[in-house]
């Protein structure tokens, strides 16, 4: 069993990109379509592209692929990024988890099999010997138990885990060494809440990292006990958003390997996401180290 620096647990697609001129179609509207790319979709999937192609190496682990045309080429997409494919074989007799992204401009609708998933519970359970290898664990929330498991064993161990958008009342979080909660789960889940009070009681649950990310908006982040800190994101023109949350989680975790503190942690994120933003499709074309690097000491 090969070390890796990334142990990477959670959701795996294959998903289709579709650009449209201008902005998304009103119902019965029309819009042109600009460019179509074969991608993959999940958060975890793509997080681990983007850590792949900063050097990183990653073992994927998580949900089943079909041995399809569409299992194939996502488990290819993924080889082909450098990632760790070992614990994805391509089952028989299944379908995988199918996405669609349609982005307009600044905007991007998605419609997806993860329902279906979550219900069927169609994943690897975690090996621990796979979690323990790892210097620092990047984790969906999604699977319940699985993946409560993946944080215990990995807290248990002293090795950090990062994780993303999870209700504040979450026990993952008494694990966690980060959290990056994004404007759009906030808007889905607490809409009516003060979020000032919102990102305290996040706090209260964990002894990491808190993120919040407001897409160009600035970022807000903060430990127990300190005072909010907040980040202006980088003002890019964006023509691919579809991974932007992926990406910033992969900065953060970029940056628990290499122990840097959090406001370059949060730098380097920011810049991360910023640049993948302007790629199409973007976690498949996501930059290098330099290249982030460049990034943010150009004025």
């Amino acid at each position: 069993m090969s070390a890796c620096d990334v142990y990477s647990y959670g959701v795996v697609a294959s998903s289709t990109l579709y650009v449209f001129k201008g902005d998304f179609p009103v119902p019965d509207g029309y819009s042109e379509i600009d460019d179509v790319q074969y991608m993959v979709g999940g958060e975890a999937a793509n997080s681990s592209i983007v850590l792949a192609r900063l050097g990183v190496r990653v073992k994927l682990d998580g949900n089943w692929l079909g041995n399809d045309d569409r299992g194939t080429r996502t488990r290819a997409l993924l080889d082909r990024s450098g990632v760790d494919t070992s614990r994805l074989p391509l089952r028989e007799d299944y379908r995988g988890v199918l996405e669609v992204v349609f982005a307009a401009d600044k905007t991007r609708t998605i419609f997806g099999g993860y329902g279906r998933l979550l219900e069927r519970e169609d994943w690897n359970m975690p090996r621990p010997e796979d979690v323990r290898q790892a210097k620092v664990i990047c984790l969906d929330p999604f699977f319940g138990k699985a993946s409560l498991r993946v944080a215990e064993v990995g807290c248990d161990a002293g090795i950090p885990v990062v994780t993303i958008d999870c209700l504040h009342d979450d026990p993952l979080l008494e694990y966690a060494s980060a959290v990056v909660i994004s404007d759009n789960y906030i808007q889905w889940k607490y809409a009516d809440h003060r979020l000032e009070d919102l990102f305290q009681a996040y706090l209260n649950a964990t002894d990491g990292l808190v993120v919040f990310t407001f897409g160009e908006k600035e970022v807000w982040y903060g430990r127990p006990g300190t005072v909010i800190g907040k980040k202006p994101a980088y003002s890019v023109n964006a023509i691919d958003t579809s991974a932007a949350g992926d990406s910033f989680r992969a900065g953060i975790v970029f940056g628990f390997l290499h122990g840097w503190d959090d406001s370059k942690t949060v730098e380097f994120a920011a810049a991360l996401a910023g640049i993948v933003c302007t790629r199409f499709p973007g976690a498949l074309n996501s930059p290098g180290y330099d290249e982030v690097i460049d990034f943010i000491g150009t004025p």
